[in-house]
């Protein structure tokens, strides 16, 4: 009888100590749980997605891709293209102006000679006549225009010369161009003092207004005195204008 006393106070003793242990002890999930879930019961505080904050997004970090916002770029960018090339057309015509003393005006920089073709006529149709060409030691055409008269580019190019005295050209213009894959050189002479209306290294259209008639340096009269060199030779202008302007 003593020995099974003992037994039952012992197993009473082990009974008291593990079944706090035991009853603390969390039952195994019946179904798979997340991390969070599993968290959620023993954290003090939890901080759930919602809660959670992403770092702002700035709109240029990322490229318009809707129809509309293509658009709108499109047309932010043309708008930007049009006022920088409206600035340095004005930027042009105050130079131009300065160095010209102002002779000048804005409408006459606006002039554009009739045409669309890559070759133009550099005086008005009808405003002049030629008195003599290539020959005896005269490398152009004399067209004779009253003194005035809008002179336009033959040719789209880089002006390379521009000046109020080219010795015995008198105030000229001379555009470097390419034209059917040649190098095309064309001179403007004896315009009036203070209406040039482009400077050396002035990219030019062709059509586009680069001073007036006048009678300066080695001339007689009231004429433009038009050069045309292809690849470095003379060549006859007023047969060149024939075959290729338009």
């Amino acid at each position: 009888m003593r020995t099974v006393a003992i037994l039952g106070a012992v197993c009473a003793l082990v009974a008291g100590v593990a079944l706090p242990a035991l009853a603390s002890a969390k039952p195994l999930p019946s179904e798979a749980a997340t991390l969070q879930q599993m968290a959620f019961d023993d954290a003090q505080s939890l901080v759930v997605a919602s809660e959670a904050t992403s770092a702002p997004m700035e709109r240029g970090t990322y490229s318009a891709t809707t129809p509309d916002e293509i658009a709108k770029k499109q047309a932010e960018e043309a708008a930007k293209k049009r006022a920088a090339a409206a600035a340095a057309a004005a930027a042009a015509a105050a130079r131009v102006s300065s160095n010209t003393g102002g002779k000048i005006s804005d409408a006459d920089l606006r002039l554009i000679s009739a045409g669309s073709g890559a070759v133009r006529y550099p005086l008005p149709q009808g405003s002049y006549y030629v008195s003599r060409t290539v020959g005896g030691g005269h490398e152009g055409a004399d067209m004779v225009a009253p003194a005035g008269t809008p002179i336009f580019a033959a040719t789209s190019g880089v002006v390379r010369v521009s000046s109020e005295s080219y010795g015995a050209y008198g105030v000229a213009v001379v555009i470097d161009s390419v034209v059917g894959g040649k190098r095309v050189s064309t001179t403007y002479a004896h315009m009036t003092n203070g209406t040039r209306g482009v400077q050396a290294g002035q990219t030019v259209e062709a059509g586009q207004f680069i001073g007036k008639v006048g009678n300066t340096g080695r001339s007689y009269g009231a004429h433009l005195h038009f050069e045309v060199r292809i690849n470095g030779s003379i060549v006859e202008p007023i047969g060149w204008l024939r075959a290729n302007a338009g």
